[in-house]
């Protein structure tokens, strides 16, 4: 046997993702699953009247968790099969009950329904996760939803909004991945209990072709599950369309979460905004000076893995040939745990971030007031021609050269921008220095920003708190 320091393992098990969210997608979970399945199904057969005993029945549940996984490996050595080995190795600990384990199921019983409740847990924790971050980041733009700072289109200076409106780009988007998270958990369906090609042959056959045994025997079971529904028709798996479903909802979650630590590492190297910084903390091995936004620059990587990891559950989806064909099984089983580890790692980092965020309001205030002067420029000439009598057309004419002038002063000689002096030496203009500066309070140009962000909060985040109240989480500890 290999130590766990001389084989391979994945960083989202070692390094990011949460130990709630691994033990999700852990054999225990998978192999516990199946058993419950088979156990369930026994359960179901008996009440609707095949010839199976409480004492079979409580011998299953007696060994439903204690997992003789030696015994299911060396079986599958020899028939290569992972369902019929852990048939096997249950029917090893409940002689009693071997005979009908599996009863009447295909392979797919337990592999199918096993991946879609643990789809549903995996998203129930991103549920939580996505709700806890959207609570931190409302807290943060009420904070500060007045705060002016500079706006960017092209990550070139335009008009004026708020840090705290600003937050709120960032949380729409995630209200958007809420929404598709609970479509996902409100249309999830079980496969329940379909057969080899999804026709239910097997079942009729047991039931002595009682089709309303064989309808109530899919239903139950999937209602002892805790699902409302089965799908209606399968072949023998589930389409694979609802695991592509899923992978989609977790790429928009990567693409919010990208797009917000893009606008942090931009903001860090503005110096206006950073992320946590801990006070042992090394920026560069190198550079000691440094503050690299590296917990930004982590969710930027690991969402990048998600976006490109949901092609793959797209193209199984598209290749499966007619009732089956077995290409899916590898590809799903390394596919969808791995995407739902980074987006647990990643909302993670997201709510760590988020509550921790650094906001520098003098620099804020410097890089506005560089720039505010050209932006003032139309309320300066709407002054002149309202109180002073000047004409709007010249004036324009004479402020786009003057505004030439000051961004040549910016630009080529590093200076400070001197546009409202050379407006208030210009004979064309009858307003003083002073009369100009009384224009240039940033809180005149972030026009409804302030009330947007109440509003929002009010409106459209604060219905979703008091809904999930019970479930937000307020820190996760990151393990680098």
């Amino acid at each position: 046997m290999n130590s766990n320091k001389d084989v391979y393992e994945s960083p989202l098990n070692s390094r990011y993702a949460s130990d709630e969210m691994k033990a999700v997608f852990s054999p225990d979970m998978k192999f516990r699953t199946w058993r419950r399945l088979w156990i369930i199904l026994a359960e179901t057969e008996k009440e609707l009247g095949l010839n199976i005993t409480d004492g079979q029945i409580e011998e299953l549940k007696a060994h439903a968790e204690d997992i003789n996984y030696d015994v299911a490996r060396e079986r599958e050595k020899i028939c290569r099969h992972d369902v019929m080995s852990h048939v096997y190795a249950y029917g090893k600990q409940c002689p009693n009950a071997e005979a009908i384990i599996h009863l009447g199921a295909t392979s797919c019983y337990v592999g199918d329904n096993t991946d879609i409740i643990l789809m549903k847990k995996g998203m129930e924790l991103i549920r939580r996760s996505l709700v806890s971050v959207i609570s931190k980041l409302s807290e943060f733009a009420e904070k500060y939803r007045e705060l002016p700072t500079l706006g960017f289109t092209h990550f070139q200076p335009a008009q004026l909004t708020t840090v705290g409106k600003r937050a709120c780009l960032w949380i729409q988007d995630l209200l958007m991945d809420l929404e598709q998270t609970e479509f996902f958990l409100e249309k999830l369906r079980l496969r329940g209990c379909k057969g080899t090609t999804g026709t239910q042959a097997s079942f009729m056959e047991l039931f002595d072709n009682d089709e309303e045994k064989v309808k109530a025997l899919d239903r139950r079971v999937a209602e002892k599950l805790g699902f409302e529904a089965v799908f209606p028709v399968s072949g023998q798996t589930y389409s694979r369309k609802l695991d592509s479903y899923c992978a989609n909802v977790l790429s928009g979650i990567a693409q919010s979460a990208s797009k917000f630590s893009n606008d942090i590492r931009l903001l860090a190297h503005l110096k206006e905004v950073e992320e946590p910084f801990e006070k042992g903390q090394i920026g560069s091995s190198a550079m000691a000076y440094k503050r690299n936004p590296m917990r930004s620059e982590r969710i930027a990587g690991l969402s990048r893995y998600i976006m490109t990891a949901a092609l793959n559950p797209a193209l199984t989806a598209s290749a499966q040939w007619f009732e089956r064909t077995l290409d899916d099984s590898s590809n799903k089983r390394i596919a969808i745990p791995e995407m739902f580890l980074a987006a647990d790692a990643v909302l993670g980092i997201y709510l760590n971030v988020a509550g921790g965020l650094v906001v520098y309001p003098k620099v804020i205030e410097k890089r506005i007031m560089s720039e505010l002067p050209f932006m003032a420029t139309e309320n300066i000439m709407m002054d002149e021609v309202k109180l002073r009598g000047g004409n709007r057309q010249e004036l324009h004419e004479r402020i786009r050269e003057l505004s030439m002038e000051a961004a040549a002063v910016v630009k080529q000689e590093g200076k400070e921008n001197d546009l409202i002096e050379r407006i208030a030496k210009d004979p064309m203009f009858k307003c003083s220095e002073e009369d100009i500066k009384k224009t240039l309070d940033p809180k005149n140009y972030v026009g409804r920003a302030p009330g947007q962000v109440t509003e929002f909060i009010e409106n459209n985040v604060r219905p979703v708190l008091e809904k999930y109240g019970d479930m937000i989480i307020d820190n996760v500890t990151l393990s680098v």
